[in-house]
């Protein structure tokens, strides 16, 4: 059985970064099989609530700000304009794909809550608080650097004191921080902790950590293994591009069949081609179409079977007809219109 200590830079590093997700799985799958106990100080639990908000907002802002960068580049430089049309388009799906982003690192956020919140968070004893002020006043790491590190202070004197707690017996214990400065060797090897901190840890029982997945292989390597294989593997978002392209086609089939209910009712005498179409239509008349809207209509239908095919116009049956209205009133919600939006 590991005890592991995840500082909060760690946490706050995992959501930030979509391919780091998966180790959260690992976290969770390993105490599920009750490998490792969280130790949660109030303070990691505190300092990320306060944090949480902002990096769901800057795992987004910060990808569409370089975005925007860059489109204004390519503007200013020039070059082949279809190229550029390239570049650009390619630039609009990721662009696109931003919300999503944003979206999974909210959801990476809520699980590492979770985790957290399912641990009893430690309040800083006395003795911790005491430890902690002792070691401002000596200036010894994480003081050495000249500026108020109490919180980091309290939540390496918490895990310390859970290690030397005589309940530990027979325990291993883990500390896993990013805060390098802080807690690591200066100007040497940063996976070995700071000379004030080197009596907190051993090569045994209590271990010190810069990288979490490193950490939890210690624990169990081919469980770190399989379950990073099983999560890493994510769906792709379709660009901009290519659901415009969709809803194109969509939106030509919905339209191409709606032409050949009227057509279909032009050939049998249900509707009359006129010159000019009187509003309202007097009760009891049938329905009529303006002569120029039915020849715009019938060379609209050609330039619509040019592009796409016939065979991509129908007919369908209720099931296909109602799954292609289905698809383009999702593709126009997707692109910000309401659902049910089937105008053509």
């Amino acid at each position: 059985m590991f005890r592991i200590l995840v500082d909060t830079s760690v946490w706050l590093d995992l959501a930030k970064d979509p391919r780091q997700v998966p180790v959260v799985g690992v976290v969770e799958e390993m105490v599920r099989q009750k490998l490792i106990e969280r130790i949660v100080p109030r303070v990691v639990l505190d300092e990320f609530g306060l944090n949480r908000e902002r990096i769901a907002n800057e795992s987004a802002k910060s990808v569409s700000t370089h975005i925007r960068v860059v489109k204004d580049a390519v503007g200013r430089v020039g070059g082949d304009k279809r190229r550029m049309r390239a570049v650009i388009s390619h630039l609009d799906d990721v662009n696109h794909k931003i919300p999503i982003v944003g979206g999974a690192a909210t959801a990476a956020l809520d699980r590492i809550e979770k985790l957290l919140a399912a641990s009893a968070s430690l309040q800083p004893s006395d003795s911790v608080k005491l430890r902690a002020a002792q070691r401002a006043i000596e200036k010894k790491a994480p003081f050495h650097r000249g500026k108020n590190s109490m919180a980091d202070a309290v939540i390496v004197e918490t895990y310390a004191e859970c290690v030397r707690d005589k309940t530990s017996f027979g325990i291993r214990f883990a500390f896993v921080t990013h805060n390098k400065n802080d807690f690591s060797t200066v100007g040497g090897n940063q996976k070995l902790p700071h000379p004030d901190l080197a009596n907190i840890f051993s090569r045994v029982k209590s271990l010190y950590f810069i990288n979490l997945p490193e950490a939890l292989r210690r624990v169990e390597p081919s469980l770190v293994s399989d379950v990073m294989l099983e999560q890493s593997w994510t769906q792709e978002p379709r660009g901009l591009t290519e659901i415009l392209e969709a809803e194109d086609l969509l939106f030509n089939q919905v339209w191409y069949n709606r032409h050949w209910n009227l057509r279909i009712g032009v050939q049998e005498g249900r509707v009359k081609v006129v010159d000019n179409e009187t509003y309202p239509r007097p009760a009891g008349v049938r329905e009529t179409v303006q002569r120029d809207v039915w020849k715009g209509a019938l060379k609209a239908a050609r330039k619509v079977e040019l592009k796409h095919g016939k065979k991509n116009l129908g007919p369908w049956d209720d099931f296909e007809w109602g799954m292609v209205n289905g698809k383009l009133s999702a593709l126009r919600w997707v692109l910000g219109d309401e659902w049910d939006m089937l105008d053509t």
